[in-house]
């Protein structure tokens, strides 16, 4: 188990996986929750302009857990192909550069070094496939992380009440905060000026979700 974990920190440094992997779990993590927040305020809108109950928790949940399995499938597949694919080509071009700058030596140092290239290039083959895999993980489950969070209040109860979308709210809230202190940690510094644009854009999306309610 040491081992493995030695291994794959090393193919982590090898494959720059660390700045890939926070890059996109910020990113994934925080579409996923905007797309949530679209959901919720939509129905939202729905629930305070009916004079009956259309909805329940039950179907908040349906409609969200179907649309956070969409984007976490969606995130998932397409990673690992564009990643696989960019990969691959990075791994070929490396090979393609060192087979140019490989100089003619004596046959025994040449196999010496040509043993070496290839398990440098095996080594190399191994860090890009782990950081596929790696990296896909994280395009998948960041957005379904972002989207299933604010869903957690509709779990409980029968009846669709104003509490379930302000717990839900302050979920969201909470998480854009999260994601805020998050990018300033990357950052060094400026936490609450990230935290604050994320909460922004969660307000701005609640108020588009309105305006579209008044329109329609």
């Amino acid at each position: 188990m040491r081992k493995t974990l030695k291994n794959w920190r090393q193919y982590g440094k090898l494959s720059d996986l660390g700045e890939i992997a926070r890059r996109k779990f910020f990113n994934n993590c925080f579409d996923g929750a905007l797309t949530c927040a679209g959901i919720v305020s939509g129905i939202f809108i729905i629930f305070i302009g009916s004079g009956t109950i259309l909805f329940t928790p039950q179907n908040v949940l349906i409609t969200g857990l179907a649309t956070t399995l969409a984007i976490g499938i969606s995130g998932l597949w397409g990673a690992f192909l564009s990643e696989e694919a960019e990969r691959k080509k990075k791994v070929y071009d490396m090979k393609k550069d060192m087979a140019m700058v490989e100089e003619p030596t004596e046959l025994k140092n040449g196999e010496e070094k040509k043993n070496e290239k290839n398990n440098d290039k095996t080594l190399l083959e191994k860090a890009e496939n782990f950081a596929t895999i790696v990296a896909s993980l994280v395009d998948g489950g960041a957005p379904a992380v972002g989207s299933i969070l604010p869903l957690i209040p509709f779990f409980f109860g029968t009846t669709l009440t104003i509490s379930h979308f302000i717990f839900s709210y302050v979920i969201l809230a909470g998480l854009l905060v999260y994601l805020g202190i998050f990018l300033g940690n990357i950052s060094g510094g400026g936490k609450v000026r990230y935290a604050l644009h994320l909460v922004t854009a969660g307000v701005v999306t609640l108020l588009v979700s309105l305006l579209l309610g008044q329109i329609t």
